[in-house]
């Protein structure tokens, strides 16, 4: 299998992921002039890519959506299935594309955003109702 590195458009090379987190977790697939990596699938016979190659400025965007979304499907305010569903929908996605995992910068900016409406809206609501 062959990764492409989305940022200089050159193969990624698979390593062990202990030359970027000191300890292993497994191979990853690494593009070392951009500092751009990411994980595969266990047990993937091809070492298939979790998703995009990302590097320090993506990496940082896809922690800061997972602090914005995971806490929806983590209280069990919906399932995780219904949260990605929610946010294919209000993204206007395909299913396979909608994973933290596959989205750039601008994608997790706006997933971000989504979500912060949505939990506002749905306070509101809430609040309403209560009282």
């Amino acid at each position: 299998m062959t990764v492409i590195c989305p940022y200089c458009q050159q193969p990624a090379e698979l390593v062990d992921s202990a030359v970027v987190y000191g300890r292993s977790f497994g191979p990853i697939w690494l593009c070392k002039p951009c500092d751009a990596y990411v994980g595969v699938h266990k047990n993937a016979k091809n070492f298939a890519p979790l998703g995009r190659l990302a590097n320090k400025e993506l990496r940082e965007w896809k922690k800061r959506a997972h602090l914005a979304l995971d806490p929806l499907w983590r209280s069990g305010r919906m399932k995780r299935k219904e949260a990605y569903a929610f946010i294919q929908e209000q993204m206007g996605l395909e299913k396979r594309d909608t994973h933290i995992g596959k989205f750039d910068v601008a994608q997790c900016q706006q997933m971000i955003e989504i979500v912060r409406c949505h939990v506002s809206i749905a306070t509101e609501v809430l609040k309403e109702r209560d009282t």
